[in-house]
C-alpha cells in the first residue's frame, strides 16, 4: 500500500520550478508532477543546462532520488561524475531524500514508497572503467591482475622507452617524458592522429611526430608486458569493450538509467562510449554548462555537450537552469553580456534574487605595479568590512600572473595559499611503499619492482634489471628471489625483501596486515633515505589507517591510484592566533568554487585571452569561457583589473621597455556600462608653472627662433 502525498515530496519543495523539472523528467509525453511518483522505465535522453551557480549538484541528486523513490533498483542506475567527491556527495544526498519521504510514507501509515538503497554504481568514469575491464577482462585478452599506473609512473615507464629507443640523445631538442605523455595521452582521449595532438597543443614538436610515434608505440608494448594499464587505457579499452555488439549489450544491459554530471568537460572517448551505452537516447542524463567548458589542454570537447541533443532521434529534450543562487544580480548581468558574444551556445541569462546597488568594477591602472598596490589596498579594504581573507581570491589566466603580487603579500605579511601541489601518491616514501603492494598484486609490473629493488643499498638501475629478468625468468615465483644474487651491500637485506614478498603474494595473508607488514619492513630503509622520518612516517601511519576502509588489496591501489587524497607530509608551523589567508588561484583551479570577492588579474589582450591561445577561433571561444568562469566565481564583490603597461622581462634592471596593451576583447565598449569603470592610480603631475622663487623669472627665450638659426 502506498499513500499519495500532498505537493512536493520531502526534499523536493526546496527545489525551484525548473530545478523540480528537471529532477523529475519523466519524458516529453507526460508532465512531471512535483516529486510524486512517475515510471522508473527509462525515458529518453535528457540534457539539463545547469548555468554557473544554479545548484547543478542538488539537482542531480534529486533526480537520482526521484528515481530511486519511483522504484528503480539503485544496482540500475550508472551515475558518472569527475571527482569521487562529486559522486559521494550525490548519493549521500539522495539517500538523504529518499530517506526523508519514506518517514513521511510511515507517519501517513503507509508502506514502503520505493528504495533507499546506495548506489552501486556511482563513481568517476575512471573508477567504473577499471571495474567493467576487470570483470570483463578475458573477453579483452586482460590479466584481471593489472595494476594501475599513475601519472608520475606512467611518465617514467615512457622515459625508459625513450631513452632505450636514443630519442634522449637525438642532435635535436626532444620533448621531455611529461610532454611526450601529455602528447600521448592527448592523442588518446580526443581520438586524434599525433599530428593533431601536436596541432592542437605541442606546435614546437612537429618534427618529431614519427619519433613520437616509435615511442609511443614502445610503450604501449611495455605496459602490456608488464601487465600494466595507465589512465588513459581505463577508457580506451571501456571503448573497445563497448564496439564489441556483444559486450556491449551485456554492459548496457545493467542500467536502466545513466546519469553524467560535468558533461561540458567529456573527451571524444567519453562521449563515444556514452552513445554506445545508450545509442537510443533511452535513460541517459547529462548536466553541464557549455559556457564552462575551458578544459580543451585535457582534450575535453565542447562540441560533445553542443551536439548532444542532435545525438538521437527524436532529439535530447534540453531543459535550463537559469536562477543562480551565488551571484548578485549586478555581477549576472556583466557575466551574462560576456558570454553572449560566444559564437554557438545554449542560451541562458542568469538571474538571481540577491539584489545589490554595486556594478562590478572594470579598473584600469598603469601598469602590472599599479595592479598590485590596487588589489592590495582592496584586500585589505574588504578585510576590515569583515570579508575575510579566505572568502577572498585573486584568479589569473596563467600562475606566473601573480608572481609579483606574491612578493608584495609577503612584504605586507598577508598570508596566502596558491592552489596546486604535491599530490600524496607522488611523495616519494609513499611511492615506495604502495610500489610493494603493486608488486605483490601484479608480479610481472617492473617498474614497481625496479623502484623497491632499488631501495636497498648497493643496487642501482643495472643489478634492479637483472634482478627482474631473473625474476621473469623463473615464472614471477617469488619464492626464487632469495636464489638471485645481488651486490654485497644489500646481502643483509636482501632475504627480508624476499620473505615480504612471499608473504604479501600468499593469498591467505589477511589484508588488513599487509600494510603494517609494508611498514616495519620500510622502517629501516625511510630513516637511511630521507630525511625528517619521523614526519614521513606519519603519512605512512595515515595510508595504513585508510587501507582498512578497502575490501581488498586490488581496490585499495585502484581506487588510491584513481583518487588520490592531498599531501600531508610536513610539520605543523608555529600557532597562529590569525589562521586566515588569501586564496590566489589560476582560473582552470577555481572552476567550481566560490568567493565573496574575486579580483581577476590582467584583463587585457594577451592574458586574457592569451596570447598563445588565439590561433583558431576555437581557441579564442574557449577563452572568453575562461573570462566567464573567472567572473563568475564573484558572490558580491567583483574587480576586473586592466594594466595599460607590460614591462619587457628581459632587459637591463632599469630599462624602460614596454607595449600597452589594450583591454580584452571580452569586454568591448558595448558592455562597458555594465561595470563601474574606475581608473586607479597616483595622481597625474600638474602641467601647470610651478609657483615656488625660483619660477619668479620675466626672462622669455624664442625657442623657434633658435632652432631655425641652427641650420641656416
Amino acid at each position: 500500500m502506498s499513500v499519495a502525498i500532498e505537493g512536493a515530496a520531502p526534499g523536493f519543495e526546496t527545489l525551484n520550478p525548473k530545478q523540480r523539472e528537471a529532477a523529475c523528467y519523466a519524458g516529453p509525453a507526460e508532465s512531471p508532477d512535483e516529486g510524486g511518483a512517475a515510471s522508473a522505465d527509462a525515458v529518453g535522453a535528457l540534457l539539463i543546462i545547469a548555468g554557473a551557480g544554479s545548484g547543478k549538484t542538488n539537482t542531480l541528486a534529486h533526480r537520482v532520488a526521484h528515481l530511486l523513490m519511483s522504484g528503480l533498483d539503485p544496482q540500475r542506475i550508472l551515475l558518472l561524475t569527475f571527482t569521487r567527491r562529486a559522486a559521494t556527495e550525490m548519493t549521500r544526498r539522495a539517500r538523504r531524500i529518499c530517506e526523508a519521504q519514506a518517514k513521511v510514507v510511515a507517519r501517513a501509515g503507509g508502506g514502503a514508497n520505493g528504495r533507499t538503497g546506495n548506489l552501486q554504481w556511482s563513481g568517476t568514469f575512471h573508477a567504473v572503467a577499471n571495474r567493467l575491464l576487470r570483470m570483463h577482462a578475458h573477453s579483452l585478452s586482460l590479466d584481471p591482475a593489472f595494476t594501475l599506473l599513475d601519472r608520475s609512473d606512467s611518465a617514467d615507464l615512457l622515459n625508459l622507452q625513450r631513452s632505450d629507443l636514443g630519442l634522449a640523445k637525438k642532435s635535436q631538442r626532444f620533448p621531455k617524458k611529461n610532454t611526450c605523455l601529455s602528447i600521448y595521452s592527448h592523442a588518446v582521449n580526443a581520438q586524434c592522429s599525433i599530428e593533431a595532438a601536436i596541432e592542437r597543443a605541442f606546435p614546437w614538436c612537429e618534427d618529431h611526430a614519427d619519433d613520437l610515434r616509435r615511442l609511443f608505440s614502445a610503450y604501449v608494448e611495455a605496459k602490456q608486458q608488464h601487465n600494466v594499464l595507465d589512465y588513459d587505457d581505463l577508457l580506451l579499452y571501456w571503448s573497445y569493450l563497448m564496439e564489441e555488439p556483444a559486450l556491449a549489450e551485456s554492459v548496457a544491459a545493467r542500467f536502466d538509467h545513466v546519469l553524467v554530471d560535468e558533461y561540458q568537460d567529456t573527451n571524444a572517448l567519453q562521449a563515444q562510449i556514452l552513445l554506445r551505452l545508450r545509442p537510443d537516447g533511452s535513460g541517459i542524463t547529462v548536466v553541464g554548462d557549455d559556457a564552462q567548458s575551458i578544459y580543451s589542454f585535457r582534450a575535453a570537447d565542447v562540441r560533445n555537450i553542443l551536439d548532444f541533443p542532435r545525438c538521437f532521434e527524436p532529439p535530447a529534450a534540453v531543459l535550463t537552469l537559469e536562477q543562480n543562487y551565488r551571484s548578485t544580480q549586478p555581477i549576472l548581468d556583466a557575466c551574462n553580456a560576456v558570454i553572449e558574444g560566444a559564437k554557438e551556445r545554449f542560451t541562458k541569462n542568469l538571474f538571481s534574487a540577491r539584489r545589490s546597488e554595486e556594478k562590478p568594477w572594470l579598473v584600469t591602472v598603469e601598469d602590472e605595479s599599479a595592479q598590485v598596490e590596487y588589489v592590495v589596498e582592496h584586500i585589505l579594504a574588504h578585510r576590515e568590512a569583515g570579508i575575510a581573507l579566505q572568502r577572498q581570491a585573486v584568479l589569473m589566466r596563467t600562475a606566473h600572473h601573480s608572481d609579483a603580487l606574491e612578493v608584495e603579500l609577503g612584504r605586507r605579511n598577508i598570508p596566502f595559499v596558491k592552489f596546486g601541489g604535491l599530490k600524496f601518491l607522488e611523495s616519494t616514501h609513499v611511492k615506495d611503499v604502495m610500489c610493494a603492494l603493486r608488486w605483490a598484486e601484479n608480479p610481472s609490473d617492473a617498474l614497481a619492482a625496479f623502484r623497491l629493488v632499488q631501495l636497498l643499498p648497493g643496487i642501482g638501475p643495472g643489478h634492479a634489471g637483472r634482478v627482474f629478468e631473473a625474476h621473469r625468468q623463473a615464472g614471477f615465483d617469488f619464492a626464487a628471489l632469495g636464489a638471485v644474487r645481488v651486490p654485497a651491500a644489500a646481502r643483509s637485506d636482501w632475504p627480508e625483501l624476499c620473505r615480504l614478498m612471499v608473504d604479501l603474494h600468499d593469498a591467505g595473508t589477511d589484508w588488513s596486515a599487509q600494510l603494517g607488514m609494508v611498514r616495519r619492513w620500510y622502517a629501516p630503509h625511510l630513516e637511511r633515505s630521507y630525511d625528517a622520518a619521523h614526519v614521513r612516517a606519519g603519512d605512512l601511519e595515515q595510508l595504513e589507517q585508510i587501507s582498512a576502509s578497502f575490501p581488498s588489496r586490488e581496490r585499495f591501489l585502484s581506487e588510491l591510484t584513481l583518487d588520490p587524497p592531498s599531501a600531508t607530509g610536513d610539520l605543523a608551523g608555529p600557532p597562529h592566533l590569525d589562521e586566515d589567508y588569501l586564496i590566489l588561484s589560476t582560473i582552470h583551479s577555481a572552476k567550481g568554487q566560490e568567493w565573496d570577492a574575486v579580483f581577476v588579474l590582467n584583463a587585457a589582450d594577451g592574458c586574457i585571452p592569451s596570447d598563445m591561445a588565439t590561433g583558431t577561433p576555437e581557441q579564442i571561444e574557449e577563452e572568453r569561457r575562461l573570462m566567464y568562469v573567472a567572473m563568475t566565481r564573484a558572490r558580491d564583490h567583483l574587480h576586473v583589473i586592466h594594466p595599460l603597461r607590460f614591462y619587457k622581462r628581459q632587459q637591463p634592471r632599469h630599462g624602460d621597455t614596454h607595449m600597452f596593451a589594450p583591454r580584452s576583447r571580452f569586454v568591448p565598449d558595448e558592455i562597458v556600462d555594465r561595470f563601474e569603470r574606475v581608473a586607479w592610480g597616483p595622481a597625474v603631475p600638474s602641467d601647470s608653472p610651478r609657483t615656488g622663487a625660483r619660477d619668479r623669472v620675466t626672462k622669455t627665450i624664442d625657442v623657434g627662433a633658435r632652432a631655425r638659426a641652427r641650420f641656416a
